[in-house]
């Protein structure tokens, strides 16, 4: 008979229930998820650009029974498709609460016209009472999902589209309050730009409204303006399918910000729409000389593509 001790498991993997949810802007639904296994969810330091996945019913209208303590994930595959549900990756913007009060606050990025994806519905239809499936990180259990690396460095570059603000909320919330540097995000309207997004003193947050305006073309500018390009006015590169990787992500397990040069002790985040992220990482690395180890790009999607997790 064994004697030894159960593993307690890495994951927090469980119902979840809106607890309240509200539209702050014409692009975020805001969701506030309780739930009893949120008690345990959480991770050993700061939080930062922490994923999570939500699993939203499918379309039988039910949540699939996952076991954290098991692959959930292959579990997760091996049901009828209409019982899987469907599954997306997120940041929360933040964790409020402790024990059963604890609450996972997460910003969905929604559209009301065209093509629309189980977690834009989702969102959209969201009233307490409404239930998901969380995956995310068990406190005390090493879990992984944080990019946001910077090691040394004296100055940081945050650059994102809506989808990443949720992200970029929990970068400047966990930063240090020497840090320096600036956050540029594109947001689809004016009506986007959420006020209460500050960090320390040192670290400047710009607002992009798109409003009509080319995807990424205002993020493009504004990222060489303060890299202290002269020419920050010229239009953006218009990638090839074949241009872009399947998967857009590449991220250093620490930064590297010592290379001599006007660079020195920069560190780039860069997330978005695959496309836009892969021209602003050519352009840092190949055109102006960042080494690759200061950039961290991640496609969080692609335009014209469903994304699967």
């Amino acid at each position: 008979m064994s004697t030894g001790t159960v593993e307690e498991p890495r994951s927090v993997v469980d119902r979840v229930i809106v607890r309240r949810a509200e539209r702050v802007s014409p692009s975020f639904v805001r969701v506030w998820l309780g739930g009893e296994a949120l008690a345990d969810f959480g991770t050993t330091g700061p939080m930062l650009d922490q994923r999570i996945k939500l699993i939203f019913p499918g379309a039988a209208g039910t949540l699939p029974p996952l076991d954290p303590a098991s692959d959930w994930y292959a579990a997760w595959l091996a049901l009828p498709e209409d019982q899987r549900g469907s599954m997306r990756t997120y940041t929360p913007r933040d964790v409020l609460g402790e024990g059963a009060d604890r609450q996972v606050v997460v910003d969905i990025v929604v559209h009301e016209h065209g093509p629309t994806g189980p977690g834009n519905a989702w969102a959209l239809a969201a009233v307490p009472g409404s239930e998901a499936v969380v995956v995310g990180p068990r406190r005390d259990a090493a879990w992984g999902g944080i990019e946001f690396a910077p090691g040394d460095a004296e100055r940081v570059l945050v650059v994102g589209d809506e989808t990443a603000v949720p992200a970029a909320y929990g970068i400047l919330r966990d930063l240090p309050a020497d840090a320096r540097g600036c956050v540029l995000l594109e947001v689809p309207t004016s009506g986007d730009v959420l006020d209460d997004l500050r960090g320390p003193e040192g670290v400047d947050v710009e607002w992009l409204p798109r409003d009509g305006a080319e995807r990424g073309a205002k993020l493009w500018g504004a990222t060489l303006r303060r890299l202290g390009e002269d020419d920050w006015r010229q239009a953006p590169p218009q990638l090839e399918d074949d241009e872009v990787e399947e998967l857009v992500w590449d991220t250093p397990e620490v930064a590297d910000t010592s290379a001599d040069g006007p660079f020195s002790g920069l560190y780039a985040w860069i997330a978005g729409e695959a496309k836009v992220v892969t021209g602003l990482r050519r352009h840092l690395v190949k055109d102006l000389g960042v080494d690759r180890s200061q950039v961290a790009f991640m496609g969080y999607w692609r335009e014209g593509v469903a994304m699967k997790g």
